[in-house]
């Protein structure tokens, strides 16, 4: 007869969160919790013994894929999980106001200015195509003085 411990008491939410699997980011959503695993629904998820990360909030939990059944996953964490800083994570922005519609930045250091970023791309764009055109205009200048330099020199010695 094998002793077994008794299974940890998991609580079952519906939890919104974001998965990263290798390089690649995607929409999550955790299904149940307990200390050392969740449950999660997702479309896309790594193998069977890799690891993820998987972000809610300020929080970042790296685990295991221990299984998988179509959409569901289970993960195991590799720390103890802070269940109820989890569960209770998304509660303040729920009631958070805003006024006139701004958008909560959520990563922790902000992307740059969008217009900044924008005016160095074209910059760099028209640089490239006055590049481009300079390099066509020489060259068709260069074959166009070759294709007509031996008829000139038959004329030019014709006319005397």
């Amino acid at each position: 007869m094998s002793r077994q411990r008794p299974r940890e008491l998991r609580r079952r939410v519906v939890l919104p969160a974001r998965l990263l699997t290798g390089a690649q980011w995607s929409d999550t959503c955790i299904l149940n919790i307990s200390s050392r695993g969740l449950m999660i629904h997702s479309g896309r998820v790594a193998p069977k013994d890799s690891l993820v990360e998987l972000h809610r909030g300020e929080h970042v939990i790296v685990a295991r894929v221990v299984w998988r059944d179509g959409a569901r996953v289970g993960l195991q964490s590799t720390d103890r999980v802070p269940v109820d800083e989890i569960m209770s994570a998304g509660a303040a922005n729920v009631l958070r106001v805003t006024a006139g519609g701004h958008a909560i930045e959520r990563r922790r250091k902000p992307r740059e200015n969008r217009s900044d970023a924008r005016l160095r791309a074209r910059t760099i764009e028209f640089v490239a195509v006055g590049a481009i055109a300079a390099s066509l205009a020489t060259g068709a200048w260069l074959m166009t003085e070759q294709a007509f330099e031996r008829p000139i020199a038959l004329i030019a010695s014709a006319l005397g």
